[in-house]
């Protein structure tokens, strides 16, 4: 079985994804595909699980390759924690994407309003391609212990829960003031 751990980004994925290294019936990567196209993109190994938050923009193509039979997990932080991480990054990646792809150039708009629509819009396009999904669940950062203990069960992880359980005691990928 295949996961997908869906987000907005700013969320903890690289930290989800190192708790999953200590598991040991799956693989996992966070954006291991983000620089391939086509049917590469969506090319990921059996029992895999994979954290990008690029496959927001990509749920189309990952519900023709996977369906019903991958389990989904939604990644989500504290809004206002995600948001200032977002503004201090608004100068590249995701959020310069966004500004000047999606809403071509948003000058107008403060850094604080350009996050706050950006992750209104991925946890939107996330939430409706998640409501008929059978294999899903809810995953809140502030939560991770108890909840990350809950994705082991769910998924059958094998591995050294404690090990993995003490990743989330370390801050992965944390933003600073740019």
């Amino acid at each position: 079985m295949n996961i997908f751990i869906l987000n907005a980004g700013r969320c903890g994925s690289t930290t989800f994804i190192k708790a999953c290294g200590h598991i040991t019936n799956y693989t996992s990567s966070h954006e291991s595909r983000a620089n391939l196209i086509g049917e590469m993109r969506t090319s990921y190994p059996e029992n895999h699980i994979e954290a990008d938050n690029r496959l927001s923009w990509l749920l189309g193509r990952i519900d023709q390759k996977f369906g019903n039979t991958a389990y989904y997990v939604h990644l989500v932080r504290n809004r206002e924690d995600s948001i200032t991480s977002f503004v201090k990054r608004s100068h590249f990646g995701i959020m310069k994407a966004y500004k000047e792809g999606i809403l071509l150039g948003g000058n107008n708009q403060k850094p604080e309003q350009i996050a706050e629509d950006y992750l209104d819009t991925i946890d939107a396009n996330i939430s409706l391609f998640l409501k008929d999904k059978p294999l899903k669940s809810v995953f809140r950062l502030a939560q991770a212990q108890s909840d990350f203990k809950n994705f082991w069960n769910q998924i059958n992880a094998q591995g050294n829960l404690d090990l993995a359980l003490e990743e989330w005691q370390v801050h992965h990928n944390a933003s600073t003031q740019i």
